[in-house]
């Protein structure tokens, strides 16, 4: 069995982490997607806040888990049994940082493969850090993230912006 893990803050998930999560479940007989826990980061939402809204985007995605995980990623991997990394790539400029993390991988568990999948199209400009922004200036980010993702963003700002 090939299990891959697909590891990210998520914060906020996007339609260009579903495109990775669905597409990735097709080619692994399971897949882990994992929230990394990551105390230095200003999140929008908690760790157990982001697995349920991702739960709730995967369902329809029987191999799918979703699951946090904290330290060093080879560190949950071997916990998990897995040798393959999922890492999606928007553009030229996420290439680098992206092989530079897998090569430190590869450096701390010889052997984990990182398995670089290219996002669709019409994600390529899509990031968690944008959609907040665009959202936190009243714009609309219905078409970037998942309903359920949506909606609790809306709840969670809407009262700031009323009060």
């Amino acid at each position: 069995m090939t299990r891959a893990v697909y590891p990210g803050s998520f914060d906020p998930f996007t339609n260009g982490h579903l495109d990775i999560t669905q597409r990735g479940s097709a080619l692994f007989d399971e897949l882990i997607v994992a929230v990394l826990v990551n105390t230095d980061k200003n999140a929008m939402f908690s760790v157990e806040e982001r697995q349920m809204m991702m739960r709730e985007a995967v369902v329809h995605l029987p191999n799918v888990r979703v699951m946090a995980f904290e330290g060093l990623l080879v560190d949950f991997m071997r916990l998990r049994q897995s040798r393959v990394i999922l890492r999606g790539l928007r553009a030229l400029s996420d290439f680098e940082y992206e092989f530079q993390l897998a090569q430190m991988n590869k450096q701390l568990a010889p052997e984990t493969e990182t398995f670089f999948m290219v996002t669709d199209a019409k994600y390529s400009y899509l990031s968690s850090r944008g959609v907040k922004e665009v959202f936190n200036f009243g714009g609309a980010i219905q078409e970037f993230v998942p309903p359920g993702v949506f909606r609790r963003m809306r709840e969670r700002v809407l009262p700031k912006r009323t009060g």
